[in-house]
């Protein structure tokens, strides 16, 4: 009975880590149902393979584990994983965009959680790379009206993660000038600064860099300490860091010592 409880484990958790390497990221609740196992069974596995270091556990569910520099998960795999600690980032850099501005967001899903909030915010130019970004602005129930948002969408060549890279993008994001840049990452660590595993979205993230007067990066807690393949800003070009309060002491302070300001979701300003 032992040994076949243990295979049946082996075969979860190959299916599992099949997942992981495919998408980038698996949730709890959708291995509960392709699995037909308890949701404590899945969490029992994903424990068992970060043990191993196959993954790396996250509010949800479960990510590719930060050593592989070079793998892109995709947008729809990213979306529900810290959806908690992503809607409060959201609510807190919301803030800072101002009626009337041209406001620049990239791709990412904390990103993208931004935008959601942006969509009553009254005469806004925003300029994107993010295909659902662009597809969010586009749909919006607005009567068109002078209060309704202006989009300019860069063209380009998507990414796994829905970002429109490359050449055009690039050419386009030159000419620009934005008020403000909504920046986000697949990881952030004290040395490497913002870091993506996608050499085209790096150079056009560092594009809009350049576009902007100033620079919000938005970046849960789980993104510290990874470091993908390319990096493409310093942590000293964020005029403001915008995270949440799972962040780790260690890490705000290296963040108050080099951004412009470190803003923690929930927390007094």
């Amino acid at each position: 009975m032992a040994e076949q409880a243990a295979q049946l484990a082996h075969q979860r958790r190959t299916l599992i880590l099949d997942a992981v390497r495919r998408d980038g990221a698996v949730r709890v609740a959708d291995l509960v149902g392709r699995l037909g196992v308890s949701d404590m069974t899945v969490r029992r596995d994903l424990d068992a393979l970060a043990r191993r270091g196959l993954v790396e556990k996250v509010y949800g569910g479960a990510v590719a584990p930060a050593g592989a520099s070079g793998h892109e998960p995709g947008f729809d795999a990213k979306a529900d994983l810290e959806g908690d600690a992503k809607a409060a980032i959201a609510d807190t850099a919301a803030t800072l965009v101002e009626p009337g501005g041209v406001v620049a967001i990239s791709g990412g899903t904390t990103a993208y959680a931004v935008a959601t909030r942006l969509l009553g915010v009254p005469r806004l130019t925003i300029v994107t790379n993010s295909l659902p970004v662009a597809e969010l602005v586009r749909t919006a129930d607005h009567d068109g009206g002078p209060d309704a948002p202006t989009l300019l969408l860069t063209g380009g060549s998507p990414t796994p993660s829905a970002a429109l890279v490359g050449p055009l993008a690039d050419l386009v994001i030159a000419s620009l000038h934005v008020d403000l840049l909504v920046l986000g990452a697949h990881g952030v660590a004290e040395g490497a600064g913002l870091t993506t595993p996608n050499l085209m979205e790096a150079r056009t993230n560092r594009a809009l860099v350049a576009s902007a007067r100033r620079v919000a990066v938005v970046a849960d807690h789980s993104k510290w300490g990874v470091v993908g393949l390319s990096g493409f800003a310093a942590l000293d070009q964020a005029d403001w860091f915008v995270t949440d309060a799972g962040l780790p002491a260690p890490a705000r302070a290296v963040l108050m010592e080099t951004v412009g300001e470190l803003l923690v979701a929930g927390e007094e300003r």
